[in-house]
């Protein structure tokens, strides 16, 4: 199945790049273990406190190199409540959906609509997809002696116009939309292990686009509605007794990613089309992202992961996917 055919990444150009920008990040002050590459965890930034993130993610299709950058904005509105913005830019979409994934042909007075495959590894220029808004707030605190157990809810939405061409919705990247949901997180010494898990309602894209044969089409595909669930698994390597605050700390993770979602609603000319390619019909995966994480001088932290399928795959992307970012946090009176 060539739509299932994943490559492998044959030259992480992108991120190498991006390492150069992030790494110019200096440093102050963070304290936990618990933060996890991909997944968000209960604890929420500190009182007046502004996070910056730079991350990226690139994989290889069909020898095209796909990569989306993304700044994430992070603030302490209270001692229990943080939001974050993030806008994100790519490589994964053209400003149309493509040819041949909702097509029609005319037969005497007779239209035929259908969905299809079409062409992958083509060229996209980068376009800037949008900004990603999120609100955490920690509901629960029980803190005891070198372990704490949080408990948060979230919610979230995405300003995106983003030409997706997959059922699967990604608030973050590809779809505009909301969602909302839970997250669990424990640390005891040097573990940590959190949980999340919540729903995506994603929105419709709609185009209008010249007709072959005359005239104009309008097509609009409203995405499926999704729920991800989540796994993630910290531990503290180095330094094993801290001899100063300011150690380097080195951190592995292994974090589970899962998510089910709908059929998408495919209607052209105001006529609904029952999708018949894998793209656009229902689904669900998990994958797995081994990484590694260093904590310079308590506050620059660097991340890098890789994400392998374990149970299905996504066809929103191919893997093996790399992740890389870098963040820090800025304190304020």
């Amino acid at each position: 199945d060539k739509l299932k055919k994943r490559a492998r990444l044959k030259s992480p150009l992108f991120l190498a790049s991006l390492f150069l920008l992030l790494s110019s990040f200096l440093s102050t002050k963070i304290t936990a273990q618990e933060l996890f590459p991909h997944n968000e965890i209960a604890s929420s930034v500190p009182k007046n406190v502004l996070g910056v993130r730079l991350f990226g993610e690139s994989y290889d299709e069909f020898g095209t190199q796909r990569n989306m950058a993304a700044m994430r904005f992070m603030y302490g509105v209270t001692s229990r409540l943080s939001v974050s913005a993030t806008p994100t830019l790519s490589n994964h979409h053209s400003g149309n959906l493509p040819l041949g994934l909702v097509t029609h042909t005319h037969n005497n007075n007779d239209t035929i609509y259908q969905t299809g495959t079409f062409a992958r590894g083509i060229h996209y220029d980068y376009r800037f997809n949008g900004v990603h808004f999120l609100a955490k707030y920690r509901v629960i605190t029980k803190d005891g002696d070198h372990e704490h157990f949080r408990v948060a809810v979230y919610g979230e939405g995405s300003f995106n116009n983003s030409a997706h061409d997959e059922s699967e919705p990604n608030l973050m990247d590809d779809t505009k939309g909301y969602g909302g949901g839970v997250l669990v997180t424990y640390l005891k010494n040097h573990f940590a292990v959190s949980f999340n898990s919540g729903f995506v309602i994603p929105g419709t894209y709609t185009e209008t686009t010249p007709d072959f044969y005359g005239g104009e089409q309008t097509t609009s595909l409203t995405y499926g509605k999704a729920l991800n669930y989540n796994l993630s698994l910290g531990y503290l390597i180095y330094p094993f007794h801290y001899k100063k605050y300011s150690d380097t700390n080195i951190n592995v993770y292994l974090e589970f990613m899962g998510k089910s979602y709908d059929q998408a609603r495919v209607v052209q000319n105001n006529t609904e089309i029952e999708p018949k390619t894998d793209l656009l019909l229902s689904g669900n995966y998990v994958e797995m992202h081994p990484g590694i994480q260093f904590i310079i001088d308590s506050n620059l932290r660097i991340d890098f992961t890789v994400g392998f399928p374990v149970i299905n795959k996504s066809f929103a992307r191919f893997y093996p996917i790399y992740m890389l970012g870098v963040q820090r946090y800025f304190y304020f009176k």
